[in-house]
């Protein structure tokens, strides 16, 4: 059983930062795709950055050129660095992996957090 602990949410103004971590019980590299999910106040769950098992990166359009998706070089860290942060990216954020490859479909992904929320105020 894999084990995904989120950390570093948090509140903060618009236009600010944040960098979350997702902490993995198992070695990150070269098997998996890993995800970062969000999920608002009745809303559906979306996809915002995936990493592929090769280190390739895919971005939600609501995401891009703000959010950067990225792993340590120990393999069991995730990070989602979050800038220009903007009211709507208020959610629960949540880690997520399955074996390769990669997909935008939740449903998907085997392994789960707990989450992190994210509230960002105008």
């Amino acid at each position: 059983q894999i084990q995904l602990v989120e950390s570093g949410g948090g509140s903060v103004q618009g236009g600010g930062s944040l960098r979350l971590s997702c902490v993995a019980s198992v070695n990150l590299y070269g098997t998996y795709c890993l995800g970062w999910f969000r999920q608002a106040p009745g809303k559906a769950r979306e996809g915002v950055a995936l990493l592929t098992r090769y280190g390739g990166t895919s971005y939600a359009d609501f995401v891009k050129g703000r959010f950067t998706i990225s792993r340590d070089n120990a393999k069991k860290n995730l990070y989602l660095q979050m800038d220009r942060l903007e009211p709507e990216d208020t959610a629960m954020y949540y880690c997520a992996l399955k074996p390769s490859p990669c997909t935008w479909a939740s449903g998907e992904y085997v392994y789960w957090g707990q989450g992190t929320q994210v509230t960002v105020s105008s």
